[in-house]
């Protein structure tokens, strides 16, 4: 299905939202034992205002079991974009996270969904959002992590969201 303004079609791995925009795109790792089809909403909210997206689908629904899933579409010469995004929610965003230490020169940035990193993220830009009411991101982690981030953190907290509103289900 999709939109008026975007296509969704599957590719090996996942789904590919195919928008109006032609520069950015975002690879998203979902959360553990999630459905990855329960992300299609919010990305096609993306996907609409411009940025391509890339929904990852993980082996039994587990990211940990795939980190390096978005090098076959970043890498791939049949994708030409000038910025690259990963993203993931939860255990998911540790995958993406995972992802960019090992391959830094491939991505612009990092999109966390109350989500960490456990590795050193260099200068990649990183964006974390995460829900005022979350009972299940470990806050002392999540504050410790922080230093594994240089100084290109952008937090937003969303009063009175929770963990499993990142998804649909």
């Amino acid at each position: 299905n999709g939109s008026e303004n975007v296509s969704v079609t599957e590719i090996d791995g996942g789904l590919f939202l195919d928008g109006p925009g032609n520069e950015s795109a975002l690879v998203f790792y979902p959360g553990a034992q999630i459905e990855y089809t329960s992300y299609l909403p919010l990305l096609m909210n993306l996907s609409n205002d411009g940025v391509d997206c890339f929904l990852l689908e993980m082996p039994l629904n587990v990211a940990v079991f795939d980190t390096d899933a978005a090098g076959s579409i970043i890498e791939n010469d049949n994708y030409a974009y000038d910025k690259w995004y990963v993203s993931g929610h939860s255990l998911g965003g540790w995958a993406g996270a995972t992802y960019i230490h090992d391959h830094p020169d491939k991505v612009n940035g990092l999109i966390l969904l109350a989500a960490y990193s456990d590795k050193d993220l260099g200068n990649t830009p990183v964006l974390s959002i995460y829900g005022s009411h979350d009972k299940n991101l470990n806050k002392v982690t999540y504050d410790e992590s922080k230093g594994f981030i240089d100084d290109n953190l952008t937090e937003i907290v969303i009063e009175g969201g929770n963990h499993a509103q990142f998804a649909s289900y």
